[in-house]
This record gives structure tokens, C-alpha cells and sequence, in this order.
């Protein structure tokens, strides 16, 4: 099959064809074209590599926790905003509730259900976390024990995790885990600037949702995050504006070089305004944010199409905007055929009018997904 458009490839904008058999692009030919020729153009389709999000706890209704067909749910959900392969994130809970949703989460990484993201395996953010910055996580917190994340890890592929490094035990950990195959991220951490600086050394390779659940930058104390800016080659952060300041993107865009985005998406993404369920909180959806009781932010209902969008809205050039919901964390990942448009690779793509970049059309593995016309 051929789709014709503006291409972004990993060289920059073609205008030509990109041909994909069996689910895999064969062949990508056109010419050069400058991305101001690309936006202003309202009848060529652009042509992005779909977008590819670590950290998902839920859309259209469902929540990775609940189990059964939510994480279907919610792959399907992420699809029709052009997410084609995405982590199912867990929530800090009693070790019998993650066993029963890595258990949910396991076929679904076996075998792509038609008309659903590819989940690639787990996030486990939590429990092995600081009860002092647990967020909107519920109160589950537990001492880490490397034979436990073993045999969570044999249920259901857990490709990162997240662990505050202040925790005892938690820093020893990080090596035989790295060896295990797993990345391990800073995050829900109290820990001091040394502290992180540590886990970095010991084989950390990120930090989860930047600058939140973290001990803050200050001149004298400059915590996970000062930490993260000073010496984070890679990061998670959560653009939809609410979770973090214009500003403080673009700080953390100068510094990490390989900063991703993510949704950070809870059941409320998709979902008109109202009460949802983030693992054992219930959260409510009002004004584009979700909250917990007490009004602290609980997750997101961000989408990475809207992800793009705000990047792009604050002044990224397009390329590097979809190179950050997609190139940069597939390389995280060790992933060399996602979240770009090359030869041999997945034909995961998203398709969108150029002016507006709002979704026409998805492909996921070469299965097409039609969305209405916008703009």
C-alpha cells in the first residue's frame, strides 16, 4: 500500500510516497521540502510517525488497574488520538491488585487487538516510592524487594520503572534491574540533589514526569529535579500546560536532550467531565484537568495529538515537536523501528492536516484507522 504526502523522516520533510506491506514501511521516496512549506500547505496530508507515550494509566473510561478489558479500553481509546504503541502504568496498591492487572496486561503485549495502540509492556510506577511525595498515588508505598519486581516482571514485561532512590534498599536495586532489561526512572522522590546524582550513577537512566512529585530546584537545594537538568540525558514530561509552566518546558528542552512527552492519561482522557477511578482514588474531570478532593492534579486527560499541538503552540518547530512524542522515547526504549518513518520499520503512522495538525487518519502495524476530516 502508498500513502502520498509531506513525510517527516528522520533526514527531515519529503514530499513524496511512503509505500508499507505487511505492516512494515519498504520503501519512503520524494523530495525535500522546508517545514514552512509543509504547515502552510491545507491539501497535502502530513505524514508523522505515530506517536509512541510510556506513561498510560487509562482513557476512554478505563483504568490499567481495573483490570479485564481496560487496558484494551484504553489502547483503543489512545489510538484515535494517534498513540500507536504505549506502556500501561500502574498505580501504587497492594501487591495482589498489581499481580491481577499485570495479569490483564499480558496478552494484550502478546497480541495487538485490531483497532488498538501496540502496548508494549509495563510502567510500574509504584509502590517502590517516597510516602512524602506520593502525589495523587494512594498510600501504598512498600520497601523494595528485587525477587517481587522478578516475578511481577514475569507476568507481564515491565520495560521501566519508577523508584524514588532516597527509599532504602532502592538504589542497590537499580543494577540488577538495568541487567533484568528494565529502565529504571527517578520519580515520587524527596531525595536531594547527591541522592539522585547517586541513582543516576548506579544505572538510572530518566526521571518520570519532570518537576512533578519531585523535591523542587532551589539554588541551594537543587533536589531531583536540579538534578535532572544538570545531568538527565533523558525525561519524561507531561506538556498539557497545567502540569507544567510554558517556561519550565523549555528549560528542560535546552537541558535534556533526549526529554519526551507523555499523557500521564487517566481514565478521565476522551470522557465528558465527572468522576472517575485512578487505581484505588477517585478523581474528578472539570476545566481539561483531573484532581483529587483535595485539588491535587491526579493524572491527566491529555492526548498526544493535543501533546504535539501545545508543543508546537509554545514555539517548537514541528519536526523536533513530533520527535518528542515519538523518536525520543522509542530510542529510550532501545526501540530502533518506532516512532520513526524509515525503512523496515513499523508502519505506525499519524496522519493529519497540515495547518490545523488535527488527525485525518492513523495507521498502527499498516491496519488503517479513519478519523473525520478537521479543518
Amino acid at each position: 500500500m502508498k500513502i502520498d504526502g509531506h513525510i517527516l523522516t528522520p533526514a527531515g520533510f519529503v514530499r513524496g510516497t511512503l509505500e508499507h506491506v505487511a505492516g512494515r514501511i519498504v520503501r519512503i521516496h520524494g523530495t525535500p521540502v522546508d517545514e514552512t512549506t509543509v504547515r502552510a500547505d491545507p491539501h497535502t496530508p502530513l505524514l508523522l510517525p505515530g506517536f509512541v507515550d510510556l506513561h498510560v494509566h487509562g482513557g476512554g473510561g478505563a483504568d490499567t488497574m481495573d483490570g479485564g478489558a481496560a487496558v484494551t479500553t484504553l489502547a483503543r481509546q489512545h489510538l484515535r488520538h494517534g498513540t500507536t504503541a504505549l506502556l500501561a502504568t500502574t498505580m501504587t496498591a497492594p501487591l495482589a491488585e498489581i499481580e491481577a492487572a499485570l495479569r490483564a496486561i499480558a496478552p494484550r503485549v502478546d497480541e495487538r487487538a485490531r483497532g488498538t495502540a501496540r502496548v508494549l509492556g509495563v510502567h510500574l510506577e509504584g509502590p517502590y516510592i517516597s510516602p512524602d511525595k506520593l502525589g495523587a498515588q494512594p498510600a501504598y508505598a512498600r520497601p523494595p524487594a528485587l525477587a517481587e519486581i522478578l516475578a511481577l516482571h514475569a507476568i507481564a514485561p515491565i520495560r521501566l520503572v519508577t523508584m524514588a532512590p532516597e527509599v532504602a534498599g532502592n538504589l542497590a536495586l537499580i543494577p540488577a534491574l538495568v541487567g533484568a532489561g528494565m529502565r529504571v526512572q527517578i520519580g515520587h522522590s524527596a531525595a536531594s540533589y547527591e541522592q539522585a546524582l547517586q541513582a543516576l550513577e548506579h544505572g538510572a537512566s530518566g526521571f518520570t514526569h519532570l518537576f512533578n512529585a519531585m523535591s523542587a530546584l532551589h539554588h541551594r537545594a537543587p533536589g531531583v529535579a536540579g538534578a535532572a537538568l544538570a545531568h538527565g540525558r533523558h525525561a519524561e514530561i507531561i506538556p498539557d500546560l497545567l502540569h507544567v509552566h510554558p517556561g519550565a518546558i523549555r528549560a528542560a528542552l535546552r537541558a535534556i536532550p533526549g526529554l519526551f512527552c507523555v499523557t500521564d492519561a487517566t481514565a478521565a482522557a476522551g470522557m465528558p467531565d465527572g468522576d472517575y477511578r485512578l487505581g484505588r482514588q477517585t478523581v474528578s474531570k472539570c476545566l481539561g484537568g483531573v484532581r483529587l478532593a483535595d485539588g491535587t492534579l491526579a493524572g491527566s486527560t491529555l492526548t498526544m495529538d493535543q501533546a504535539l499541538r501545545n508543543l508546537v503552540a509554545i514555539g517548537l518547530p514541528l519536526a523536533e515537536s513530533a520527535a518528542r512524542c515519538s523518536t525520543h522515547a522509542a530510542l529510550y526504549l532501545g526501540l530502533e523501528d518506532r516512532g520513526r518513518l524509515v525503512s523496515g520499520g513499523w508502519a505506525d503512522v499519524a496522519v493529519m492536516h497540515a495547518p490545523t495538525l488535527q488527525l485525518r487518519q492513523v495507521l498502527v502495524e499498516g491496519e488503517v484507522l479513519e478519523l473525520p476530516a478537521a479543518g
